[in-house]
């Protein structure tokens, strides 16, 4: 995928600089609308909202662990959110799972790891095609 060619929402619960690099990056090459800071719960649902109602390519939430926001975001009807920690992760999770979401730790995440993470899971366009009945399954729930 070339940047720009769709939007992405993006929320974070809280600020540090591995919060701030991935927010300017998204909005640097993509049309992003980021959600002001709350409540994990809360910024996960209008993230995931937005992306099941096709508003928006893709989300990216962070929160202090990644495992939160994945929870929650994973919780509305046609999210497939994703916790990474490394681009193959993020790869993957867009290549073989088909995720719409990623999410990952502020607090645990290096900037330049997170970004990586991001570009990894931004640039696979769809799914593995031999996935896509494994994945078929789990959007049919």
């Amino acid at each position: 995928m070339t940047a720009g060619n769709f939007k992405v929402i993006f929320g974070a619960d809280d600020t540090n600089e591995c919060v701030a690099a991935v927010r300017e990056y998204l909005r640097a090459n993509y049309e992003t609308t980021v959600v002001d800071p709350t409540s994990w719960p809360e910024l996960s649902e209008m993230v995931a909202r937005g992306v099941a109602a096709g508003e928006y390519r893709f989300g990216v939430l962070m929160c202090w662990t990644g495992t939160g926001t994945a929870m929650a975001a994973n919780k509305v009807p046609g999210v497939r959110a994703a916790q990474a920690w490394e681009p193959w992760i993020a790869t993957n999770a867009r290549l073989w799972n088909d995720a719409n979401v990623l999410t990952m730790s502020l607090k645990r995440t290096a900037p330049e790891v997170a970004l990586d993470c991001l570009r990894a899971f931004l640039a696979v366009a769809d799914p593995d095609p031999e996935e896509l009945s494994q994945i078929e399954k789990v959007r049919g729930r």
